[in-house]
């Protein structure tokens, strides 16, 4: 089987690419990546090493598109990833756009060319934020948690956000990209009679995830209580409540296997949540404590004022993906943490080798 990863020098491409790699000798992988981003040549050397075709290009490009070979599935893993793009960061609106959606589109015309499939790695803010904001929430444990008394809207229930939640804008450009991005996957699948898979994807994260913040959470974190780098917990009252669920991308590799060698799964519902759920969650106050166990204490400033599209509680349900693949996540939070942690200690420059 021949599989193309769009973006396969980021975090999530490149654990995607190493897992299946090891899997089985019979896939042929290759990705495309513009290399643009801090960090991309440290996967880029390890892919290399593995024996994995990398071909400098940008999707946004349909020239480049035009020089790849035939495949049977695509991963669609190219992304800016933060909620804040296009908003309050070095990643203009059109530049979002260009890449989030427009790239999606010539992914799925090569896909047509070729009679391929696609696999689309989406995300939780697809969901709508002011539905988000809303929840009823009470805090235990340093940690918002769902307030189970209160009558809970549709598509919430105490394993967490579930597919039927609303997404109704607004859910930011970012979330924005994604959602259309899914769209034109459902058209051009019906159209063009394309197998395809959505995948919404909770917080991922792992040892040797770029250090910034709106790209992956929990690495940064950890990384900067390492290296005493300055830390805030902005908004909600500044004490570092709100919570995040954690995934590891071999488990998401683990899922987007069994959709491209699946030949009995077309009856399966198209879109699914995939996430760490309720036992991988996690505040910022209670990563503190975890980084003051493992490094011992670090000062965390407490900055009340509120960014565009935070929220203070988001967990996927993954109900229907467990139900549908017989799959849930087998990486525990403290284990993706230690990983992370571990090589915190070996790469102490890693902040700034990555931003």
């Amino acid at each position: 089987m021949r599989i193309l990863i769009s973006g396969i020098c980021g975090f999530v491409g490149s654990k995607i690419a190493e897992h299946l790699k090891a899997r089985s000798a019979s896939y042929q992988i290759s990705g495309i990546d513009n290399l643009t981003r801090r960090g991309s040549w440290v996967n880029l050397a390890r892919l290399q090493e593995l024996g994995i075709d990398v071909i400098h290009g940008d999707v946004r490009n349909q020239s480049d598109m035009e020089t790849l070979q035939p495949v049977d599935w695509v991963v669609d893993a190219a992304a800016s990833p933060s909620v804040l793009a296009g908003v309050q960061s070095t990643t203009s609106s059109r530049q979002l756009i260009e890449t989030n959606l427009m790239g999606t589109v010539n992914l799925l015309e090569y896909c047509k060319s070729h009679r391929a499939g696609m696999v689309l790695l989406s995300s939780s803010r697809v969901y709508s934020i002011p539905e988000l904001a809303a929840i009823p929430l009470r805090v235990a444990d340093h940690a918002f948690q769902i307030d189970d008394q209160q009558k809970l809207p549709q598509g919430l229930t105490p394993q967490g956000v579930g597919e039927t939640f609303p997404t109704t804008a607004p859910i930011s450009l970012y979330g924005a990209t994604k959602l259309s991005s899914e769209a034109l996957v459902h058209e051009y699948s019906y159209a063009f009679e394309m197998p395809v898979w959505i995948n919404r994807c909770g917080v991922l994260a792992g040892k040797g995830q770029f250090g910034k913040a709106d790209q992956g959470i929990f690495a940064f974190w950890l990384h900067s209580w390492k290296e005493r780098a300055n830390l805030r917990y902005l908004g909600f009252e500044g004490h570092g409540h709100q919570v995040r669920d954690c995934l590891h991308p071999f488990d998401l590799a683990e899922l987007i296997e069994q959709q491209i060698t699946s030949t009995t799964g077309r009856d399966r519902p198209t879109v699914v949540n995939v996430s760490g759920g309720v036992p991988s969650a996690m505040s910022l106050a209670r990563l503190s404590a975890w980084c003051t166990e493992r490094w011992g204490g670090h000062h965390v400033e407490a900055d009340q004022d509120p960014r565009p599209y935070d929220i203070p509680w988001i967990v996927l349900d993954h109900s229907l993906a467990t139900e549908s693949w017989e799959w849930k996540p087998r990486i525990s939070t403290e284990d993706i943490l230690t990983k992370i942690a571990d090589h915190a200690d070996t790469h102490p420059d890693w902040l700034a080798m990555s931003r």
